[in-house]
């Protein structure tokens, strides 16, 4: 299947917000408190490129909680159409995408121009998130420990509120997002 028809299959914003039930209001609360910068040029910039975005992920994934309403926000703004799909239910395209070539990680933003040609990725986060991510993942005991699993779920917890709550890694998404799309070369 190429990029068209996958786009073609994928879900609106409203409806895959709709049937959110892990992190539909943590999502919503980034999107509702976000603000872009004032960027008109940057913007306008990325309107003339006519792009589309696909989107892999998941309700329960924290990282698309993170990174989805920020790239919504850039999408209003730069007229980019987004289409969503869930990862788990189309593992055909997510295997084209992997992380490091073996870890089926998301969100994962695919942008396509009007041809249906993949022009940009981006995801899963972006590098400050990623650095926040090991971090937090050094800290935790073995996976033979018997406190493993406690441990592990309260860096979830931990994880979660701090993408909800650290407006500066709203920035760094958007920064990150604004790098890829500013790479973007279309011929029209």
């Amino acid at each position: 299947m190429d990029l068209n028809q996958w786009y073609n299959i994928g879900i609106s914003p409203d409806t895959y917000i709709e049937t959110m039930e892990q992190h539909q209001e943590n999502l919503l609360h980034i999107y509702d408190h976000f603000s872009l910068p004032a960027d008109e040029e940057f913007f306008a910039s990325v309107k003339k490129k006519n792009l589309r975005v696909i989107v892999l992920t998941e309700d329960w994934c924290g990282d698309a909680m993170l990174n989805i309403p920020i790239l919504l926000h850039i999408a209003e703004v730069a007229q980019i159409d987004v289409r969503l799909l869930h990862r788990d239910k189309n593992l055909e395209l997510m295997d084209e995408y992997l992380t490091n070539g073996k870890s089926r990680s998301i969100p994962i933003f695919i942008f396509i121009d009007k041809n249906g040609n993949e022009v940009a990725k981006w995801g899963p986060r972006a590098s400050a998130i990623q650095s926040f991510v090991e971090k937090s993942r050094s800290e935790l005991p073995s996976k033979e420990s018997t406190d493993y699993k406690v441990k592990f779920d309260e860096m979830i917890l931990f994880m979660t509120k701090s993408y909800r709550n650290r407006t500066s890694f709203w920035t760094d998404v958007y920064q990150s997002l604004k790098e890829t799309l500013q790479k973007i070369e279309v011929n029209q």
